[in-house]
Parts: C-alpha cells; structure tokens; sequence
C-alpha cells in the first residue's frame, strides 16, 4: 500500500487517483472501506476517498485531517480530506457530482473552506440548499494506523465522524434568506463522472 501512495505525493496527485477511479455505489451493501481496501477495489465514495487522501497526505509529513460536512435530513453528509499549504486551507474530496469537489489552498480558515460548499449544496430535484454545519479538522492519528490497511469495515471511524459536534453555517435567523438553486445549477449539479 505504502508504494502506491508514495506515488500520491501532492493534494493534485491523490485528488488525480480519486478521479480516476469509479465512484463506489456500494451494490453490495453499505461500505466504509479502509485505504487499503480501496486501492484493492479502485473505488471509492467520500469517506473511503478522504480517507485515503488524509493517509497518503500523512506519508508526506502532513496530518491525516478530514472534515465532516453536515446537512438536512433527506440528503447525504459529505467528508473531505484537508490539507495546508503557507497557511491556507485546501481539500481533497471523492465526489460522483460536477459539484462538492476539491479545494485548491487560497481558504484562510476551516469556516471560510466549509462555506465555498454552501451554495453547490443542495437538493437537485428541489434546489433546497441542505449544508448546516462543518466540523473542526479531525485527525485521524487519534484512531491509531491500523484502521489504513484494515481488512474490516471502518464503522467505528464513520460513527465519530458523523457524530463530532458539528459548527453552525446559517446565522440564526437567516434561514428564511436561503434562496433556492436555480434551474441552471440544478442541471449542472446532475452531471454524474461515474453512472
């Protein structure tokens, strides 16, 4: 595993492996595949992609951070890998949409990159925008190094994860400003890389 990922030496490099694999549908059943299973099955959906992006990033001398977006019941959390470069934010992120893709490092703050999501998030069918809030990075260390070449599942990762306190992105009272997506970005938000 390690000799694949050494390759991935740059966020452009990981970004450019995790675009170049198929989205995984999980057709079998819900997965939460280890780094080490991906590079196996060449698939990945968003926690197993920054998964991956947060250990090949941590093989180059960079922690093994990740970032939990938050949304509306009736649509999917998303997570992506961070990383940073002369003091600015960027992310890594395995995504089927045109949008929720990768961050270059211009964000001077997590709040700043959590909110260049806002407006691509949403509903395609109904353009309601569902993102509310982001976590704080969180370190992957904290769960040790065995989980990376796991044969098993990672559920224990994605539970903590999902159920990390979670940073507000509306301003109380603001909900009602929301505006919906227009049918412009709703069709460009159906455009899928992988069917």
């Amino acid at each position: 595993m390690n000799k694949e990922l050494k390759k991935l030496n740059t966020p452009q490099k990981i970004q450019g492996y995790l675009d170049s694999i198929p989205f995984n549908y999980e057709k079998n059943g819900e997965t939460c595949m280890s780094p080490f299973k991906v590079l196996k099955a060449k698939k990945a959906h968003c926690i197993e992609g920054a998964m991956l992006a947060a250990t090949a990033m941590a093989l180059h001398g960079q922690k093994p951070l990740v970032m939990s977006l938050k949304v509306k019941s009736g649509d999917y959390d998303h997570v992506v890998a961070l990383f940073k470069y002369k003091g600015f934010w960027g992310a890594i992120s395995k995504t089927n949409h045109s949008v929720l893709r990768y961050r270059d490092p211009i964000y001077k703050t997590i709040r700043e990159l959590a909110l260049s999501y806002f407006h691509e998030y949403f509903l395609t069918k109904t353009g309601e925008k569902t993102l509310i809030g982001y976590s704080n990075p969180i370190n992957l260390n904290r769960f040790g190094k065995k989980w990376q070449t796991s044969p098993l599942d990672l559920w224990n990762i994605a539970r903590t994860i999902y159920d990390i306190k979670h940073i507000p992105i509306i301003p109380k009272g603001n909900e009602k400003y929301i505006r919906k997506a227009g049918k412009t970005e709703m069709a460009a938000a159906n455009i899928r890389e992988w069917k």
